[in-house]
């Protein structure tokens, strides 16, 4: 099929340092390898941080360009792809192309990772999240990444086939090098690491908690490289200065070939996820032998395995992670017996294949129901 590949949260193949552009990148190429030829809509993100009337009016007007200038050129039959496939659609970034298009060429319409917020009607984001829950309502069929997605969506999706899990992956795993803690004096402190970016909102917040966290646990002995860059920085720089000196290294923003070079430099990944969708950064430490403490919040859970690769406290228990890091720090046995298994986990159970066929099911089963609608509404 020729597919139609939308990304309203960012802008696909913008060079910008995230997960969600990493996981983008990975849907392209599996529907790819399934012999697909993709076209990446050339589209601006409807992103918006906080609720802007203006700034939502401008997104809406650009998109009913792109809307245009697509509409015309898919006038010939041939030139019109076959699906349309947005990743993302929520309210701070509601899918305002692919739907429309998708309703105005009678196209099946796929959505992955899609989330309805009831919340969002009273307030604020109320346009957004309406605009967002348009394009939820249309689609298709929905692949859900996490748990809590699927339930979100399950209340306003009565029919259960039209919502399909597709776990987290990660593709080329087999580049990424392996633990190397073996090569180092078995009395050096336990390297921990964290990688986020260091923007406001939940990253930042995430920062703040984990300087608070391994404040707790001070006395241990343990290090933290810390990955990443951005408009917070001077903040989470001050929200660790009380830590003793020496204790944590700032690299800054690094290429994604050294950052899988330092995980597997390291011992341990930190990093609380709080209120995060997930983080494929957690299947990367994981590929490299790092076993994982965090917290089970948002969508961590669906990029681990609780108790086997992760050690999870409670959502916003700070008390709770410091114990969870310091008895990893403690028990190097532990450390090397959930080290192994989280390569395994990302290595094997993470490593695209188990996706790639979802994808294929998924695709078929979105032209197999987008048939039937049509039959339906036929005279």
């Amino acid at each position: 099929m020729k597919i139609a590949f939308h990304t309203p949260l960012n802008r696909y193949g913008d060079g910008a340092p995230s997960g969600d552009r990493l996981m983008a990148r990975q849907l392209v190429t599996l529907l790819e390898e399934l012999g697909h030829a993709v076209e990446i809509l050339p589209a601006e993100r409807s992103f918006m941080r906080e609720p802007d009337p203006a700034l939502l009016a401008a997104r809406k007007q650009a998109a009913q360009e792109v809307v245009a200038a697509l509409s015309e050129r898919w006038q010939a039959p041939e030139a019109r792809p076959d699906l349309i496939f947005t990743y993302h659609c929520h309210y701070r970034a509601p899918d305002l192309i692919g739907s429309a298009l998708a309703e105005r060429f009678d196209l099946p319409f796929v959505v992955a990772e899609a989330s309805d917020a009831q919340k969002r009607f009273d307030g604020p984001w109320a346009e957004a999240a309406a605009l967002a829950r348009t394009a939820i309502l249309r689609a298709d069929l929905h692949l859900c990444m996490t748990e809590r997605d699927r339930e979100g969506l399950s209340r306003l999706i009565p029919e259960p086939y039209r919502l399909i899990e597709l776990s987290p992956f990660l593709l080329g795993v087999d580049e990424v090098p392996e633990h190397m803690a073996a090569r180092r004096a078995t009395d050096e402190p336990v390297r921990l690491i964290a990688v986020a970016m260091m923007r406001p909102g939940n990253k930042a917040a995430c920062y703040v908690f984990l300087a608070r966290t391994l404040a707790r646990i001070a006395d241990l002995p343990w290090t933290l490289t810390l990955i990443g860059d951005g408009p917070e920085r001077p903040a989470i720089e001050a929200a660790f200065a009380s830590l003793p000196p020496g204790r944590v290294r700032f690299l800054g923003r690094r290429e994604r070939t050294d950052i899988l070079s330092q995980l597997a430099a390291h011992d341990l990944f930190v990093w609380p996820g709080l209120n995060e969708a997930y983080g494929v950064v957690y299947l990367e430490a994981q590929a490299a032998g790092l076993p994982v403490a965090a917290l089970d919040s948002g969508g961590v859970p669906a990029v681990v395995a609780r108790d086997r690769t992760a050690l999870l406290a409670p959502h916003g228990d700070e008390a709770a992670l410091s114990a969870k890091i310091g008895q990893l720090i403690g028990d190097s046995a532990l450390r090397a017996r959930m080290g192994e298994a989280a390569r395994d986990f990302a290595r094997q159970e993470r490593n695209g294949e188990s996706a790639r066929a979802v994808l294929a099911t998924a695709l078929s089963a979105a032209v197999a129901r987008h048939g039937r609608k049509a039959q339906e509404v036929a005279p």
